[in-house]
């Protein structure tokens, strides 16, 4: 780090303002203020679509230990519009790192800040919820950060799908760099043979790698469709099956989404994840609202309510779907967050439809999840025959 590092600024938009180090790229950025309690995999995150237009705070004390790799990207580059950490290591040390953080946010043009306390800002975010935020580390003064921060619309009914979407639909082909070993529950491993496998269209909102690398793990040839594919562009395909991705933004604001899955999940048997699992709510005729400060991390505790397990999971969201706007609209609740009694999955009571609303494929987390992919899987061989 160097010897006299400029001074960078998060301000909230009620006037909260977080004065510290800043590094990465010289940059203003305004944004959503959010809290990841991932203890790793912070190059995951950055690059998880689901992060556009987010100021990321990182509750692990230390960010940045062991570098980044090209290998841990989960797009092309970072979607995050800045960073925020309490220490940011000075030393990077792990043989599978090509570039240190603050070199690979410069490079992608991303601000950083550190020094700053970040259970602070993270307590800031519980009590009064997300907030709009500015990130400078271009010599902003505080009332000028304020200001910015206030100025921004919000996330609330805007479509950020269609700035983070695949533009054209393409076939799925795993290009990460495979390691000299195999490591099972993770994406380092070879795939395990299927019999038969299935073509599977994936509605892409956003969608981490890591999940369609799952999904070709488990037996899917994956054909990638723009958010905004018709019913008859996913029928051109001649699908087996449908996959709805995660994303970020207001899932209320994507409609044309709504009505294609309402009409796609009639015909081809459907797992969605995350933003997925609230389209599938919208299609339903379902509405979702906002969370108070969302779940963000690789430790949420979810139970499964008709099984009993509990698992931990990953989960990037800040919006949900009441259980009795569900229930009523042909839906059955099968999960719950137990930290908060929020709705975690559901299932249709007529159609091989099921969602979950956090990260199954689980980069970074753990891999309590994974067998879902076994059991969409399972789902599409029973009904294909």
């Amino acid at each position: 780090m160097p010897s006299d590092p400029k001074s960078a600024v998060l301000a909230l938009e009620d006037g909260t303002v977080y004065r510290g180090r800043a590094f990465g790229a010289a940059r203003t950025v305004v944004g959503e203020a959010v809290f990841n309690t991932s203890m790793t995999g912070y190059q995951e995150i950055l690059t998880d679509p689901s992060y556009f237009a987010q100021i990321i705070t990182m509750t692990a004390v230390q960010i940045g230990n062991y570098g980044t790799s090209p290998d841990d990207e989960e797009s092309d580059g970072p979607k995050a519009s800045g960073f925020v950490v309490r220490d940011l290591s000075p030393v990077v040390s792990n043989w599978r790192s090509v570039e240190s953080l603050p070199d690979y946010l410069e490079r992608h043009g991303v601000p950083g800040l550190s020094g700053v306390d970040t259970r602070a800002i993270t307590k800031r975010l519980r009590v009064a919820g997300a907030m709009n935020a500015c990130l400078s580390t271009e010599g902003l003064t505080d009332g000028e950060a304020v200001e910015r921060a206030r100025e921004w619309t919000g996330l609330v009914g805007v479509d950020y799908v269609k700035a983070v979407t695949v533009k054209e639909a393409y076939q799925f082909e795993d290009g990460v760099t495979r390691q000299p070993f195999t490591v099972p529950g993770t994406n380092l491993y070879t795939d395990p043979h299927r019999e038969k496998i299935y073509k599977v269209a994936a509605l892409d909102f956003g969608a981490k790698r890591s999940i369609f690398r799952k999904l070709r793990m488990h037996g899917f040839d994956v054909w990638v469709l723009p958010a905004d594919a018709s019913p008859e562009q996913i029928a051109e395909l001649k699908p087996d099956a449908l996959f709805l991705s995660n994303g970020p933004g207001d899932p209320a604001a994507v409609t044309y989404a709504h009505k294609t899955v309402a009409k796609a999940m009639q015909d081809y048997p459907t797992f969605g994840i995350c933003f997925g699992h609230q389209v599938i709510t919208h299609a339903l005729d379902a509405p979702t609202y906002k969370l108070k400060f969302g779940h963000r991390g690789g430790n949420q505790p979810v139970k499964n309510i008709e099984t009993g397990v509990v698992s931990i999971t990953a989960q990037n969201h800040g919006f949900a779907a009441k259980r009795e706007d569900l229930e009523n609209r042909g839906a059955v609740v099968t999960e719950i967050n137990l930290n908060d009694d929020t709705v975690e999955g559901l299932r249709h009571k007529d159609l091989p439809v099921f969602s979950v609303q956090y990260h199954p494929e689980a980069a970074p987390g753990p891999n309590d999840a994974d067998p879902l992919f076994t059991q969409f899987y399972d789902m599409v061989s029973t009904v294909k025959g």
